[in-house]
């Protein structure tokens, strides 16, 4: 549509020479400009259409926005419901049948059920470190979602934002370029009328003043195009910062694993050690 569009100019009118015009050239092509007015005055119609369907659409990514958010709040008070009671229950476990089970393994007498009542107690600490694990999941999890809601609203604005952009096209654009067509038809009809001379004259000044605005133009936007770099500095600064962003999450999650590792190391050899103890004290 835009092509054609811009095939409306009427200087196209002015280009055949003046025998043409004077055997009659000049009324056909006055008749083909006006039925590709037509074609395109009808394919507006089209755009019209296709920016309403556009609208609608950006609509319904609003609404469902809207319940999406109201998903992520809902679900953030669940996860902040299941935290609590996770620490809540962490606490009251540790410092009730954990620390119970504790004071049982150190008292009780050397013997096989010395054995068992640690362990009792070991699979005890370890069911409750992976409910803190969960808990710790659950977190994440909140902050996601809370992290979520902004995001939403950021997607909801810019939707909110193009549809009164496209409103306003319908509203304004459209109507001024139909409005502007149909001087154009006019102006074009009125030239037709105009003596050979004058057209002549009117020709020439025309595509001098076009060619000169085109070289103008172009002269411009080529210099600006010449003068951008290949890739913006701030792309390279972004792309700079996330390589040394990944390369130091890296060697942090690095040296954890390499401390976890030692620390669970030690108290394997810990329990060995108790467990050997406790083995060795009990009678012949």
């Amino acid at each position: 549509m835009i092509a054609k569009a811009k095939g409306l100019d009427p200087a196209s009118l002015q280009k055949a020479d003046i025998f043409t015009r004077l055997l009659g050239g000049a009324r056909r092509q006055l008749l083909r400009f006006q039925s590709r007015f037509e074609t395109v005055a009808a394919q507006i119609d089209g755009i019209m259409v296709e920016l309403e369907k556009r609208i609608d659409l950006l609509r319904r990514d609003v609404t469902l926005l809207d319940g999406l958010h109201n998903q992520t709040r809902d679900s953030i008070g669940a996860l902040d419901a299941y935290i609590s009671a996770g620490k809540a229950f962490v606490g009251e476990y540790r410092t009730g049948p954990l620390a119970e089970l504790q004071a049982k393994a150190k008292s009780t007498a050397n013997g096989a059920g010395d054995v068992i009542v640690a362990q009792q107690f070991q699979d005890a600490t370890q069911a409750l470190d992976r409910l803190e694990r969960r808990v710790m999941y659950l977190q994440q999890a909140r902050q996601i979602a809370i992290q979520q809601l902004p995001q939403i609203r950021i997607v909801q604005s810019g939707d909110t934002t193009l549809i009164e952009s496209l409103q306003a096209s319908i509203t304004l654009t459209i109507p001024v370029w139909k409005q502007k067509m149909v001087l154009l038809l006019g102006l074009t009809r009125q030239r037709e009328a105009l003596d050979m001379q004058k057209t002549v004259t009117e020709t020439t000044n025309k595509m001098l003043k076009q060619a000169s605005e085109m070289m103008k133009t172009q002269a411009v936007e080529i210099e600006r195009q010449s003068q951008k770099g290949v890739v913006d500095i701030e792309t390279l600064a972004k792309t700079n910062q996330d390589m040394i962003d990944t390369i130091q999450g890296v060697v942090q999650v690095q040296s954890e694993g390499r401390r976890q590792r030692a620390t669970v190391e030690q108290e394997l050899d810990r329990q060995t050690q108790a467990l050997k103890a406790a083995l060795a004290r009990a009678p012949q």
